[in-house]
């Protein structure tokens, strides 16, 4: 089975492909259309070549660390190293503070619409009495994102929530049962000292932080 690659095929001098496929004349494509081609392009290709420079930096950055982790283990005759464990390094002056962190990927089991129904119930028995914002709370939690999936920090709110209640108890548990790791994510986290105070500041490496 051949491997799908993200190369366009070729096309004929002249001619421009479309969306759907077909070949088009390149003296019979509007202004509009050709200008806007160029924009896009030119901003996809630029935004390829910093995906790659950010993978090049975050796979350094892990190495170097995980380097001085292991050699300061071989200072006092202890085996360290790889990327597991978070840690914190910063420069000499206290100027920059580079951040390793790893975090466990949570997903919930079928487990987790038991506690939906159980809450649920629950809402119906203090219909009369409920605080509202707990309803919204619960409809938040249950909420899916644009993928469909389960917002993880929203449910685990809820365990937050102090209400003696067998039932919610239930539900709490039923939670609890249904969580998940699903393997971890390693970030890379960059911060610069806010002139001499004691604040740090992020330097943003994502498109949606960066002002």
């Amino acid at each position: 089975m051949s491997t799908p690659t993200n190369t366009p095929p070729a096309v004929p001098a002249g001619y421009m492909q479309n969306a759907a496929g077909h070949l088009v004349p390149t003296d019979q494509v509007r202004e509009q259309d050709l200008l806007r081609d160029e924009v896009a392009r030119d901003l996809a290709e630029e935004a390829r070549v910093l995906n790659r420079a950010l993978t090049a930096f975050k796979r350094r950055a892990l190495t170097d660390i995980a380097d001085l982790v292991r050699i300061a283990g071989e200072r006092y005759d202890v085996k360290l190293g790889g990327t597991k464990g978070n840690v914190q390094i910063c420069t000499y002056d206290g100027r920059y503070k580079i951040a390793r962190q790893v975090a466990e990927r949570i997903t919930f089991t079928e487990e987790l619409e038991a506690a939906k129904a159980l809450i649920n119930a629950c809402i119906e028995r203090w219909s009369q009495g409920a605080n509202p914002h707990i309803r919204a709370l619960v409809d938040r939690a249950f909420r899916t994102d644009s993928k469909g999936q389960i917002k993880t920090a929203a449910v685990l709110e809820l365990l937050r929530l102090d209400i003696d209640d067998d039932e919610w108890q239930g539900a709490m548990e039923a939670i609890k049962d249904s969580i998940q790791a699903n393997g971890t994510a390693i970030y890379v986290r960059v911060y610069e000292r806010v002139g001499d105070s004691d604040q740090y500041r992020a330097i943003p490496l994502d498109l949606a932080a960066v002002a």
